[in-house]
């Protein structure tokens, strides 16, 4: 049974929310990845910071990423996964919320993160083209 373990980019590293979205993009330059979860003062998931956010809710509304950080871009409930769950349990998280990026954690650290270019490397075209459906239909 092909666990999360088994398909994601391992090595992820997170940012802390207090962290400057300068700094948040300069480490995704770094790692050349689009995003970067957060953690909070506690060492615990807060969300999860995209370049297209930085962009978007940062950088269009003139303000500034010098300035702005991390936690300000978090919102919502964070997902992850455990290491050990079953690829079909990646899935239904990332389809049932819609998401293209999913950390994966081991013993409350984490590990890696589950991307759509790791599914599409690791699974089957039809479970690939099942995934594509239910993230990029219109919303129910």
């Amino acid at each position: 049974m092909t666990k999360a373990k088994d398909i994601m980019h391992p090595g992820a590293q997170w940012i802390t929310r207090d962290e400057t979205l300068t700094r948040a993009a300069q480490v995704m330059e770094m790692l050349n990845v689009g995003a970067l979860p957060v953690s909070n003062e506690n060492g615990r998931l807060c969300g999860i910071v995209t370049d297209r956010d930085i962009v978007v809710k940062c950088l269009a509304k003139g303000m500034d990423p010098a300035k702005c950080t991390a936690g300000d871009l978090c919102e919502g409930t964070p997902r992850w996964i455990d290491a050990n769950a079953d690829v079909e349990d990646v899935l239904h998280e990332m389809e049932s919320h819609r998401i293209r990026r999913l950390p994966v954690i081991e013993n409350k650290r984490l590990v890696g993160m589950i991307s759509e270019a790791d599914l599409a490397r690791h699974l089957p075209d039809a479970q690939v083209a099942e995934f594509a459906g239910h993230i990029y239909s219109p919303a129910k």
